[in-house]
């Protein structure tokens, strides 16, 4: 677990040790994860001045933003607004569904995005894959690239799934976000069994080394859910809870084109990439489906969720995690 300080607001009374030690099996039904998850988020929403939540459009952090949305109406909180990592490199299909659903359900979302690095893209009529000096750019990605990632190379590739690029895509833009907004802590659709690098990881979770990222707390509500458990909540919570004309007692649907009642995908707050195989949502450029039945219909068990995004190697991920990355 990242090291606590006693430099952060004093007003704060969580229990970073809560979920140590713990893996799904310890809530083994659906019930017993969602109300671990309402219990999370109504501490979060209680205990933050300045909460926000993380969305990508993809599964985990929309079923984070649901739980959310429930208790913050059900309890009487304001509901806090979304931060959205814009890194240049998604699929067309989830910015259209991450903007659908923000004017569906009302959303306040922040566009996050390393504007320095975006704008040297655009100038320069850059693909992914193509090389990016570092000369080039701020004095602020340079410092993050030489004295933080201490990196050496006079270019990286404009690609999200490497090292550099993840980190100043994704995590710089998160963390100059927070900063800006001045956000103590922020939910977090990470879970436990995702990878080894995040299996280790308690509700509340403290980021407070100032040299690394702006101190704030994430709040995790979904650690202990596995992947068929979010599948299983979607089909029987959040998608009839959210569209009117599907059915009360849950539906799973068996193909892209079996959707209940008319409904269109566009009805559905599922992005459609799930139902076309994809059981996992990072760029366009370095993510493949890993099947071709809808996600929550393969093997689960016996398969890798995230085997289709180029970036998932633990000693990545474990680098990555140490500088502020989901």
């Amino acid at each position: 677990m990242p090291e606590q300080t006693t430099e952060f607001p004093a007003y704060l009374d969580v229990d970073y040790t809560d979920g140590e030690g713990e893996t799904p099996e310890d809530y083994p039904t659906l019930e017993d994860k969602i109300e671990k998850a309402i219990e999370v988020t109504k501490t979060g929403l209680e205990e933050y001045k300045n909460p926000a939540i993380m969305w990508t459009g993809g599964k985990d952090s929309t079923l984070t933003l649901y739980f959310v949305k429930e208790v913050a109406e059900q309890y009487g909180y304001e509901l806090p607004p979304t931060i959205f990592i814009d890194h240049f490199q998604h699929f067309d299909s989830l910015l259209d569904f991450v903007e659908k659903w923000a004017d569906e359900w009302d959303l306040d979302v922040i566009y996050a995005r390393n504007e320095d690095v975006g704008d040297y893209v655009e100038e320069n009529d850059l693909e992914p894959g193509d090389d990016i000096p570092v000369d080039e750019l701020s004095e602020h990605n340079r410092h993050h690239i030489r004295d933080i990632l201490e990196y050496e190379e006079d270019t990286f590739p404009f690609l999200l799934d490497t090292y550099v690029g993840n980190h100043l895509l994704k995590t710089v833009a998160l963390n100059d976000a927070l900063e800006e907004h001045d956000v103590d802590g922020i939910f977090s659709g990470i879970r436990w069994d995702e990878q080894e690098a995040r299996a280790d990881e308690t509700f509340f979770s403290p980021r407070h080394d100032p040299d690394i990222y702006p101190p704030h707390d994430r709040i995790q509500p979904i650690l202990q859910f596995d992947e068929a458990a979010v599948w299983d909540a979607f089909w029987n919570y959040v998608v009839p809870d959210t569209v009117e004309e599907y059915p009360d007692d849950g539906y799973v649907p068996q193909s892209y084109d079996d959707l209940p009642n008319d409904l269109s995908h566009e009805d559905i707050p599922v992005s459609p990439k799930y139902f076309k195989g994809f059981r996992s949502l990072g760029s366009e450029v370095s993510t493949d489906k890993a099947d071709d039945e809808p996600a929550w219909l393969q093997d689960l068990e016996g398969t890798t969720e995230r085997a289709g995004r180029a970036q998932d190697k633990e000693d990545l991920m474990e680098r990555l995690r140490d500088l502020g990355y989901m």
